[in-house]
């Protein structure tokens, strides 16, 4: 059986992610892997995708291989997909998987943005391995990525597989409309950042931009990342981690830190695309790792104006909230153009403004608090490598270990000791949900003695 191995690693043969590939490969020799490093060569594939078309379309089956970027795969691949479609390669009816390596952050928002895009080339698609980066170095690891490759072997001859049997529609956008705007009325006080890669300007995402600055009080700029000249997407060497400087001699992380990250509100603003924000947005989204996992824009409100059939996008959905949460930025909306556009977007100025003017927060969810913890034990073990974003955790207190705080442990093995006691349970009848209680009564005591002190 012939595979065609899709390396969307920017790092090529160096990729972690490629050598389960490899393992792979040495123990089922009877298969042949026949490796494209898309990542890594993705400006000569922009250039001529011929073998990459003849590669897949000549294969029995597809196979991609890349590391977790950003809740999803790298910009390069994001883009090799787009050229896939472009290209009319004719991969219908094919089998494919897929296998990622990554701390299990939002590996799932990963994997669904292939499984997507595959399915609308007409591809069979067979649930993938997401991977530990140092999963293969453990016999553990090495056994569940045998037993991947067996049930994928097992679903070919089965049949068992995910095909997309009806197309979606056409799309049709409920145009916006832009009212006049006095510029004189804007109020400076807040710096409000339209961040887009627009590149249509009689487009309806560049009307939903437009009325949205009329509707705003406050005075806004754009940022058009389309016209700036990215050196390229992210190549996860890490050396931002340490010294907080990119490798690319761009200047984007000056760029990102002078023009975006000290204003006070961002609206990104886009149009869906391959079922994700589009290879350019995910460009920025990669490179933003020039701050390391430093989340520097904590407390900073951000909105969407989507262009696009959003309503039927639930990863993208996921990807949108999640990173919110995980960032510290409350979402304070999300506009799109599938019906009453304007209404649309007017609400998200109202949102926004609301937010901007009460200071607004609001608690984390689990996409929030899961997230943070995955990358809170990650930079606290690698610490001594990215000494930049250690220090960052440390000042904002997000070394929350659970190990730390000795008096509740102590309390949960008394309470342990107490409920495994049916003795002790019988006697105390109700008196265990009245002590977990205890401490709200007192706090609702207190506010009720406050309110008839005024």
């Amino acid at each position: 059986m012939k595979i065609a191995v899709i390396n969307g690693s920017p790092k090529g043969k160096y990729s972690i992610t490629l050598q389960t590939v490899l393992y792979l490969q040495r123990k089922y020799p009877e298969h042949s892997f026949e490796i494209l490093h898309a990542g890594q060569r993705i400006k000569a594939l922009e250039k001529d995708f011929s073998e990459a078309k003849e590669l897949m379309e000549s294969s029995d089956v597809v196979l991609f291989s890349y590391p977790v970027y950003t809740f999803l795969a790298p910009s390069q691949l994001h883009r090799f997909i787009e050229l896939t479609k472009k290209r009319n390669v004719n991969l219908e009816d094919k089998f494919v998987t897929q296998i990622s390596t990554s701390k299990h952050f939002y590996d799932v928002t990963a994997h669904k943005y292939i499984e997507e895009n595959v399915l609308d080339l007409g591809m069979r698609y067979i649930r993938g391995l997401s991977a530990d980066m140092e999963d293969l170095l453990s016999q553990e690891g090495r056994k569940e990525a045998e037993k991947f490759f067996q049930r994928f072997l097992w679903s070919l001859k089965e049949g068992i597989y995910t095909k997309r049997t009806e197309r979606s529609t056409i799309f049709q956008p409920v145009e916006a409309t832009v009212p006049e705007s006095n510029a004189d009325d804007k109020s400076d006080e807040k710096d409000i950042v339209v961040l887009t890669d627009n590149t249509d300007p009689s487009s309806n995402l560049a009307k939903m931009i437009e009325r949205l600055r009329v509707k705003l009080p406050y005075k806004s700029r754009i940022v058009n990342i389309s016209e700036y000249p990215l050196g390229g997407g992210c190549l996860g060497c890490f050396r931002c981690a340490v010294s907080e400087k990119c490798v690319y001699k761009d200047g984007f992380d000056s760029f990102l830190r002078d023009n975006i990250q000290k204003c006070d509100a961002i609206v990104y603003a886009f149009k869906v695309s391959d079922h994700s924000m589009g290879a350019r947005f995910k460009i920025y989204d990669d490179r933003n790792f020039c701050n390391g996992h430093r989340t520097v824009t904590v407390g900073m409100p951000v909105s969407y104006l989507v262009s696009g059939p959003y309503e039927r996008e639930h990863n993208l959905q996921t990807v949108i909230e999640a990173r919110s949460e995980t960032g510290g930025n409350y979402l304070a909306y999300v506009a799109t153009d599938e019906s009453e556009t304007d209404m649309e977007v007017d609400k998200l100025a109202k949102s926004l403004t609301f937010i901007l003017e009460t200071k607004h927060t609001a608690p984390r969810n689990f996409w929030g608090v899961g997230g943070m913890k995955i990358f809170r034990d990650l930079i606290y073990q690698m610490r001594g490598m990215m000494r930049a974003d250690h220090k960052f955790y440390k000042k904002q207190g997000i070394y929350d270990f659970p190990q730390k705080k000795k008096l509740t442990s102590l309390k949960m093995y008394l309470v342990g000791m107490l409920l495994s006691n049916e003795k002790i349970l019988g006697k105390m009848g109700n008196k265990m949900n009245e002590g977990m209680l205890a401490p709200y009564k007192k706090l609702f005591a207190e506010m009720d003695k406050e309110e008839k002190g005024r």
